[in-house]
């Protein structure tokens, strides 16, 4: 009983949220080995990459579905949603 009160306190003083998008791309290419060029089949040219990357322009649901299809990136890392708080 108590690990379940521990972790109700936990989830709710410090929940956990996905990580931004573009560092959970990062991520997996730093622990895939791979580069930008890498990506130009799920995301498109390689100035569309280097915007993602570098925060210029959203992933769209076609680059989220080949990203997660293509490199096993889990969508729900990749879909930033934002956060409403209640007034």
């Amino acid at each position: 009983m108590l690990v379940t009160l521990v972790e109700a306190w936990e989830r709710k003083h410090y929940p956990l949220d996905f990580p931004d998008p573009v560092e959970a791309i990062k991520y997996h290419m730093e622990q895939s080995g791979l580069q930008p060029r890498d990506l130009i089949p799920f995301i498109g040219s390689r100035n569309r990459v280097h915007e993602v990357l570098n925060r210029r322009r959203e992933l769209t649901l076609n680059m989220i579905r080949r990203l997660h299809d293509g490199l096993g990136i889990p969508a729900e890392s990749l879909i930033k949603i934002g956060q409403h708080k209640a007034a």
